[in-house]
């Protein structure tokens, strides 16, 4: 890959030095080294939460090759993250602004980097959030910029050169969707050994021959997405190991055991009226303490302390939800959000996702289902081993 890099000349206020975020696409390598108060801890740490829940909800809502999750995505990176400066252009924004935009990127998700590497699950569940806006921050990038950070990050690829792609043009072409000879011409690919890019040819996205994947420049964004997700996988287990050194400081250590618990919804203290009967789903754990029947009381507090059910507690817990008003958006919005802290979404679409559109009417013969009887309940299908349905009526 050639690069052609230009200097930047940025004139800043109050010591700023724009060498020190020189991308707004960053790798997090350098912890920051700035004083801050105590408040703006708090304050960046609770806006970057904000975009990772942001960021997990609209990957539970939508597909992400869907335009509807492009379109919330490219709105959320206009609501928090660093917009785009053009200097070559008489810069549109502020650069002192851009600075600051991008210090607060750099600092906040060191902060919740110290919050989130306490367990397994925690850490899980920030890696694959940052993972995935950054794959969105970088697919964004103008194609200048992502050359200027590659070769920051000292990150380059190279490309095949005219000579062999025009050699392996069929190939590339099959290899890819809806090519055509002149596509596979006017586009870049870059020789990239196999396994950093097992997402696309998990997908069949790309060419293999001995050992190495052709990528096309635009999907250059799963092979930076693994590097960097390697990168912060590595640097929370470090992050780990050097915490037990903050627990001296009597300031830090409640507000960094807090935020991994903080909410950052919508306020719901105030109560709300349920309509004809039916709820939403922000008013599940509400009225599941106070309304539910005893099964269904059961089943929601199984499914909220494991995270699974077995196929019975599912149908049994799936229909009720759907008659008590729960749409099948809401509906899958939910068992994502569950099912999701201990396995893959890609496996929850492929392995669960089906039954719950197949109560609501959407899939096989479309039938529109109605939540079981207690009768029905106590008269058919018997709980199991690690089942968790109608264990509380069978004790009546």
């Amino acid at each position: 890959m050639q690069f052609s890099r230009q200097k930047k000349s940025v004139q800043l206020k109050d010591g700023r030095i724009w060498g020190q975020y020189p991308d707004r696409l960053q790798m997090y390598k350098i912890p920051p080294t700035d004083n801050i108060s105590l408040e703006e801890f708090e304050e960046l740490a609770i806006e970057r939460l904000k975009v990772l829940r942001e960021v997990e909800s609209n990957s539970i809502r939508y597909k992400k090759d869907d335009k509807a999750y492009q379109n919330k995505s490219h709105d959320l990176l206009k609501s928090f993250l660093p917009q785009n400066y053009d200097v070559s252009k008489g810069g549109s924004n502020d650069p002192n602004q851009e600075y600051d935009e991008r210090r607060k990127d750099h600092i906040s998700h060191f902060i919740l980097r110290l919050a989130y590497c306490r367990s397994e699950e925690l850490r899980r569940w920030f890696l694959s959030q940052e993972v995935e806006l950054f794959r969105i921050r970088f697919s964004e990038e103008q194609r200048k910029d992502v050359d200027t950070f590659l070769e920051n990050n000292k990150l380059s690829y190279s490309d095949i050169g005219e000579e062999e792609k025009s050699e392996k043009c069929c190939q590339l072409r099959d290899a890819g969707y809806n090519l055509n000879v002149q596509s596979v011409k006017a586009d870049e690919y870059y020789k990239v050994p196999f396994i950093e890019a097992l997402d696309l040819v998990r997908s069949r996205k790309v060419y293999l021959e001995g050992g190495y994947a052709y990528v096309p420049r635009g999907d250059l964004s799963s092979i930076i997405s693994n590097v960097f997700r390697t990168h912060l996988s590595h640097a929370l287990a470090l992050t780990a190991r050097a915490l037990p050194y903050l627990e001296e400081d009597e300031r830090l250590l409640p507000r960094l055991n807090n935020l991994s618990r903080q909410y950052v919804g919508q306020d719901y203290g105030t109560k709300k009226s349920i309509a004809g009967g039916k709820i939403t789903l922000d008013q599940i754990d509400m009225v599941a303490r106070k309304s539910f029947p005893l099964c269904m009381r059961n089943l929601h507090q199984s499914l909220r302390e494991a995270h699974h059910l077995k196929h019975g507690g599912r149908m049994q817990y799936g229909l009720f939800l759907k008659g008590i008003g729960i749409t099948l958006e809401e509906s899958l919005i939910f068992w994502r959000s569950e099912f999701g802290k201990i396995m893959e979404l890609d496996k929850f679409d492929k392995q669960y996702a089906y039954n719950i559109r197949h109560n609501y009417g959407k899939e096989g013969k479309r039938a529109d289902y109605t939540p079981f009887s207690c009768m029905k309940i106590i008269m058919s299908n018997q709980p199991g081993p690690g089942d968790c349905h109608d264990i509380q009526i069978l004790s009546y």
